[in-house]
């Protein structure tokens, strides 16, 4: 497996493992995003996620995000996961890290990348809540109708399934 790029995993994934392949002797500085799974979410306790995924066209996207930072930052190395499947409370869902000579260049990187996870590839989520209900919510159709501002918020918007 490579050390570096974007990844699916439907398991826990090593981030240390991840992390020390960014360790490059041009690299001066890593940042790191890392997104777990809360116990609720617009005002309902949630139990637990189940994310789907398109994986063929999540991949490609995924790396294609990827490409893009190395060509917008100036950084020195940067990877990407995201879990599919059944994710208890504190799981990591996400994780995103990039590595530069310079702090700044990492930290943009490192936004951009979790900011276009988000927005464009093809992960779908669904929140169990502790009621026994469930629902769809904050897939990436849903994400991209939004705007730029409010992109931090774009989570709670519920998810027509029928786009898939």
């Amino acid at each position: 497996m490579k050390e570096e790029g974007f990844f699916l995993s439907s398991q826990p994934v090593d981030v240390e493992k991840w992390a020390k392949a960014l360790q490059k002797p041009e690299a001066g500085g890593y940042c790191a995003f890392e997104g777990w799974v809360r116990n609720h979410n617009e005002g309902q306790s949630v139990s637990g996620l189940e994310y789907e995924i398109y994986e063929a066209l999540a991949q490609k996207e995924g790396e294609k995000i990827i490409a893009e930072a190395l060509e917008k930052f100036d950084i020195a190395g940067v990877s990407a996961f995201h879990r599919h499947g059944n994710l208890k409370i504190g799981d990591m869902a996400v994780w995103v890290g990039a590595s530069a000579a310079h702090r700044d260049d990492a930290f943009k990187a490192c936004r951009y990348v979790i900011d276009a996870i988000k927005f464009r590839v093809p992960v779908w989520k669904k929140e169990h809540y502790k009621t026994g209900e469930a629902k769809w919510v904050a897939c990436h159709q849903c994400a991209a109708a939004g705007s730029d501002a409010d992109h931090a918020h774009h989570h709670g918007a519920e998810c027509n399934r029928t786009h898939r």
